[in-house]
């Protein structure tokens, strides 16, 4: 059986369509998988695993019947759900990694990752990661009341969406010398990451390989790994998995 790879689902609570495409994805393609990575992002916002609202308990039911089924789940921390807790990952049943790490997919040691971490030419964006990710931050966000984290959440978003739009898209893309580096480092042959929402195949240099899942934005996207086999699917409301 395949593992399968999603990222940037991005699901939300005023965004119904996105919530039906997950379930139709746990419903009628999960099942076919022996091992689901999910690697960031699965939510557009996260503010803790006390969030107890009924929209996350649909999403964590679905992933757990993914799981009581005997498959594998793993969560990888996003840019925008980085405080995704031990909490979330056993109510899903699923174990949370903490990236980059190394996997072997299909035979192939792979190395995982959000992706956010490549992004090294915007500077402003990797000291605010650098901020949120400290344990410090997260502790005093974390005792804050549940409703003001959600307005801090809400208010962070709409700076992020601000700030971008005055940054170019090659500065909001990976940089190609800190893929290699990672690939390097890691002495793997194939890197695989989402964020970007730049689904595709790169060659980043002799025998190394990178994959860039695709974001749920106008349809669902995932990557579909066998031996010797790797391809980028896709489906909306119709179904279908046609690969690219």
């Amino acid at each position: 059986m395949p593992t399968l790879l999603i990222s940037d689902l991005h699901l939300q609570e005023s965004q119904p369509r996105l919530s039906a495409l997950f379930q139709q994805f746990m419903a009628n393609i999960a099942p076919e998988s022996e091992a689901l990575y999910v690697l960031g992002d699965c939510f557009e916002a996260w503010v803790g695993d006390d969030d107890d609202s009924a929209f996350h308990r649909a999403i964590i039911g679905a992933f757990r019947r993914y799981s009581d089924s005997g498959k594998a789940l793993y969560f990888l921390h996003g840019n925008r759900d980085f405080l995704l807790g031990e909490e979330f990952a056993q109510a899903c049943g699923g174990q949370l990694l903490q990236g980059p790490v190394v996997h072997e997919l299909g035979g192939q040691p792979t190395l995982l990752m959000h992706g956010d971490e490549l992004c090294t030419d915007d500077a402003a964006y990797l000291a605010f990661r650098a901020q949120v990710r400290h344990p410090a931050w997260q502790v005093a966000f974390l005792a804050k009341p549940l409703v003001e984290r959600h307005q801090i959440a809400a208010g962070l978003r709409a700076a992020s969406k601000e700030a971008a739009m005055g940054k170019s898209e090659s500065i909001m893309d990976v940089n190609d010398q800190a893929v290699l580096t990672a690939l390097r480092e890691h002495d793997v042959p194939r890197l695989i990451h989402g964020h970007t929402h730049r689904p595709a195949y790169h060659r980043p240099a002799a025998g190394r390989q990178r994959i860039v899942l695709g974001d749920w934005h106008e349809r669902g996207c995932y990557l579909r790994i066998e031996p010797a086999l790797s391809a980028l699917c896709y489906f909306d409301e119709e179904g279908g998995t046609p690969s690219a």
